[in-house]
């Protein structure tokens, strides 16, 4: 009887399936399944669903971000594109993900992207520590990223970290809904009050 890991990982919003599998084992079944789980080195890990604020954050970048991509060699992605990072042999699901001209797959099935250019995770309580921590030290590792977006689920606030010719990280923080974040790599704008539309905050309704 196959044991399951024990291991502690709330902090992943995921917890663990079933004992160690190969990248490809984990792929094939991942294809098949009508839920998802993130891989990372051999082990398996449900992924829980999100709250309806989430969504509509995601499909407000979606759209937002989407538009002004229409004439540029860049593309959105949301949460069902995979995203590998090799050198630590996981496969995760960012909540969006943008790749742009040269934008390289692991097969045909085109559903594993390996070179993002932007990356946004949206927060949650389970979630907020591991995006800000080991997700981000994970994401690093992949050459291709430029921008790392954080966006808040519960205020009108966008976290940026930038990747710079050096490969450290500048961080910029906006507040409010009319505060813009601007994505120079892809030239492109977030208004807040875009990003928030239709999303119930605690003090107003975006």
């Amino acid at each position: 009887m196959v044991k399951l890991n024990q291991r502690s990982l709330k902090f992943m919003h995921i917890q663990p399936l079933v004992a160690r599998l190969s990248a490809e084992q984990y792929l094939s079944q991942e294809r098949q399944s009508e839920t998802k789980s993130e891989y990372f080195d051999g082990e398996i890990f449900a992924m829980a669903g999100a709250s309806r604020e989430h969504n509509q954050i995601s499909a407000n970048l979606v759209r937002v971000l989407g538009n002004q991509l229409l004439d540029k060699p860049c593309s959105v992605y949301s949460s069902d594109m995979k995203v590998r990072i090799e050198k630590i042999r996981k496969y995760t699901y960012p909540d969006l993900v943008i790749a742009c001209q040269g934008e390289r797959f692991e097969d045909e099935h085109r559903d594993v992207l390996l070179n993002p250019v932007v990356i946004i995770e949206i927060l949650s309580n389970s979630t907020e520590a591991y995006d800000r921590g080991r997700k981000f030290l994970h994401y690093q590792l992949l050459d291709s990223l430029i921008v790392y977006l954080l966006v808040s689920q519960d205020t009108p606030r966008i976290e940026m970290f930038t990747r710079r010719e050096d490969g450290t990280w500048l961080y910029a923080e906006f507040h409010g809904l009319d505060a813009i974040v601007k994505i120079e790599s892809i030239e492109c704008s977030l208004r807040l009050g875009d990003v928030y539309h239709k999303v119930n905050l605690p003090d107003s309704i975006g």
